[in-house]
């Protein structure tokens, strides 16, 4: 890949900063503070050839003390541990300059004595990551934690997409193996963060993986997604028949009071059921379609080589995991409705309307496999967007 000015790049979240639940307060700065285009997400366990890989690219780059910090820290603590995988998080950007405005929100690797007053918290790294000294000597370094990971410059990007993509090459999107006190109990659920919150660049994503964080559920698989209308059909299919049969009843109903006081008649039970037979289930379908067509930004009835293409909006799709998951992930959301939902959840904080209600959650384990299977979870376009970019400057 050539430098030019737009390119993609990356952010690495590390596996400290993930098991400390400080996944969401990252994402919001990486999107509230670029203009940049968060075009994939994958989370998955790096392994000890993995991370001693990416720790010989980073050594020996200029300025060399900081990169042979962040090598030593790589090659140390993305590899597994006692037997445990570690989860890391690859986020890729696209845009013009990508490396530096990424590298402006996640601030600089100090390798020195730093005053704690000339601290600001503007960088993720000033917030998020440490540097402990030695207290006899400064020179010795007792901790170092970088929070995130990043290039510095777009022919750095392009050489560790480069192998991120080599290593992620058909490998499972969910990370399994992560240990419990009380396996029988752990579950999955799956959670989409719906298109209302990628219209713009904004802090909401971010906050609401902050907002289910609370849980004390892990993050295990994350990717960005957008549904085909196909997909968007499907995945909404089994509410089809409840929601016109609900709605028809109700349009029909609101048609027949608007018609009562147009006219000035009294309508009977049998004119009632015409109309929502009628008009109301009508309605009822076209309220259907306008959900498919804001989850995939297709209406369905368009071009038939169009069905499974992705569609025109984003979603981010994430698998969590834990004792009791699809319960504690429904509590945090909210109902359907977020005018009815409880304070501090998300739909109450973020939703609009019944539709748009900013996020789906799984409702049943069951629920969950079918809904992971349609989304296809188990696959991941981060690799496929790596190569396509390497071609298009190649």
């Amino acid at each position: 890949m050539a430098d030019m000015k737009t390119g993609l790049s990356y952010v690495l979240v590390t596996p400290y900063t993930i098991a400390k639940s400080r996944t969401g307060g990252v994402l919001s700065r990486l999107l509230s503070r670029t203009d940049l285009d968060l075009v994939g997400a994958q989370m998955f366990a790096a392994d000890g050839a993995f991370a001693a890989a990416y720790a010989g690219a980073l050594r020996g780059r200029s300025p060399g003390d900081q990169f042979a910090l962040l090598a030593d820290y790589v090659g140390k603590n993305l590899a597994p541990a006692g037997g445990q995988s570690r989860r890391c998080l690859l986020l890729l950007f696209k845009g013009e300059n990508p490396c530096e405005k990424l590298m402006g929100v996640c601030g600089q690797v100090n390798t020195g004595p730093m005053d704690v007053g000339a601290i600001s918290g503007e960088t993720i790294r000033e917030t998020f990551a440490d540097l402990v000294l030695d207290a006899d000597d400064p020179g010795v370094i007792r901790h170092f934690e970088p929070a995130v990971l990043t290039a510095r410059c777009q022919r750095d990007a392009d050489e560790d997409l480069r192998m991120m993509a080599d290593f992620l090459e058909g490998r499972e999107n969910v990370v399994d193996g992560l240990a419990y006190a009380d396996g029988a109990r752990v579950e999955r659920t799956l959670v989409i963060l719906k298109p209302d919150n990628w219209t713009y660049n904004s802090s909401r994503p971010g906050a609401i993986v902050d907002m289910f964080s609370r849980t004390g559920l892990r993050i295990v698989g994350v990717k960005v997604h957008r549904f085909s209308l196909a997909q968007a059909m499907e995945f909404y299919g089994p509410v089809e028949g409840a929601m016109r049969k609900k709605l028809a009843g109700e349009f029909g109903r609101r048609a027949k009071g608007l018609l009562e006081r147009e006219f000035g008649v009294a309508l009977g039970r049998g004119t009632l059921d015409a109309i929502t037979e009628s008009f109301g289930v009508d309605c009822a379908a076209d309220e259907f379609a306008r959900l498919v067509e804001f989850m995939s930004g297709r209406r369905p009835g368009c071009p038939r080589d169009d069905v499974w293409k992705p569609g025109d909006v984003k979603c981010m799709i994430l698998v969590y995991e834990g004792e009791d998951a699809v319960a504690k992930i429904r509590g945090a959301l909210g109902p359907t409705d977020p005018a009815a939902a409880p304070g501090g959840t998300v739909r109450r904080e973020f939703g609009s309307t019944v539709m748009i209600n900013t996020a789906h959650a799984s409702d049943s384990v069951e629920s969950f496999e079918r809904e992971r299977g349609v989304v296809g979870m188990d696959g991941n376009t981060l690799v496929q967007t790596i190569r396509e970019s390497a071609a298009a400057d190649n």
